[in-house]
């Protein structure tokens, strides 16, 4: 099947990747070609997915920024003149070629009411939660014949958009279990991953691991300087605090696996946690607040504990809980529930319905 892919344009698409949507666009596009699919990627300047064509959109993501997702609000951005010039550009190099189908991951309202004027059927994926902006582009959308599929990422998620626009599948951001090291014997201390912002919880996380006594080594890139500033600078002087920039997803992989657990104290409705479902695949027991999706993907007890959210003390008594979790059983349960290749069946099963649908209004038409 001859598949595009359209990549959020606010960063390029390569090691360090800026979020989990980025990361799971390269995984999905290597995973598609690697069945014998011929995918193509539209994504910013400077993207590289190794061993899949990239289709350069001449998108400068550093144009972009004021695009950048916020749980906080400002819609409007989503709607920007810079975005709208992005996407249609990119729109236009995609209608050159002749696809299937068309799968669209970038949140922005653009990119979601200029995929109209492609041909082929299209797939919007909503990576993160429910915005009036993108909302209101996909119930405009709908108007168009054929209408487009909509994709969420959990259940969770999906009922969290069902009150806004219908969803007609669940396409969840599974990892690639079989090339994460793990290790069954704990390492020491925490660890957190996630842009550093007030909705994934570094703060958080460092005040759990000293509750608990433990050192932590956080990893990630300011997504919010005065958050960073008042937040996050003061505790790099304690030396249990190990401050890092975001890094490659296989030396993160590392670092999980070394670790005694990973801390996601999620101050969202987190639409899926990949983090998460990485360190269960390192063999690493999580630590979370029981906020949106992470009960799908921690299984509470077995490949970790979950928490009420914003109880600092709670997780702190449950880092020990977690540590003595079985390390095995964490990858067993990425290895069967969270692992790539299922959620590429369920992506070619869509991809073949809305290909299939497309094919026989041709010929009945």
């Amino acid at each position: 099947m001859r598949v595009a892919l359209i990549a959020p344009l606010v960063s390029a698409i390569r090691e360090p990747q800026r979020g989990g949507s980025q990361v799971f666009v390269s995984d999905l596009a290597r995973g598609l070609a690697a069945r014998g699919h011929d995918v193509q990627v539209y994504a910013a300047s400077g993207s590289e997915v190794p061993g899949v064509e990239v289709i350069d959109t001449g998108v400068d993501h550093t144009a972009l920024q004021a695009t950048l997702y916020r749980p906080s609000g400002g819609a409007d951005a989503y709607r920007s003149p810079e975005a709208e010039a992005a996407f249609a550009g990119m729109y236009d190099a995609v209608r050159r070629r002749t696809y299937e189908v068309v799968h669209n991951h970038a949140f922005d309202a653009p990119a979601v009411a200029l995929a109209a004027t492609v041909s082929a059927p299209v797939l919007h994926t909503l990576h993160l939660p429910p915005d009036a902006a993108v909302a209101d582009a996909l119930a405009s959308a709908a108007g168009h014949d054929p209408a487009p599929t909509v994709a969420g990422v959990s259940a969770f998620q999906a009922s969290a958009w069902r009150r806004l626009v219908p969803v007609d599948a669940i396409l969840p951001p599974h990892i690639p279990t079989r090339s994460i090291p793990w290790s069954p014997t704990a390492g020491d201390g925490a660890v957190f991953a996630g842009r550093l912002s007030p909705e994934k919880g570094a703060a958080e996380a460092i005040a759990i691991a000293l509750t608990a006594g433990i050192g932590i080594d956080v990893y990630g890139d300011s997504y919010d300087r005065d958050y960073v500033r008042e937040r996050i600078d003061p505790r790099r002087a304690d030396p249990r605090v190990r401050v890092h920039p975001g890094v490659a997803r296989t030396s993160l992989w590392g670092a999980m696996a070394g670790a005694a657990l990973v801390l996601c104290p999620a101050r969202w409705d987190e639409p899926f946690g990949m983090v998460a479902a990485e360190a269960q695949a390192c063999g690493t027991p999580v630590v979370a607040f029981r906020r949106g999706a992470l009960e799908e993907v921690v299984l509470d007890g077995v490949t970790g504990v979950m928490v009420a959210p914003d109880d600092i003390e709670g997780a702190a008594e449950a880092a020990t809980r977690a540590a003595r979790l079985s390390r095995s059983g964490c990858r067993r349960h990425a290895e069967s529930h969270l692992d790539l290749q299922v959620s590429l069946d369920a992506h070619e099963q869509v991809y073949a319905r809305i290909a299939g649908a497309r094919r026989t209004v041709a010929i009945g038409g």
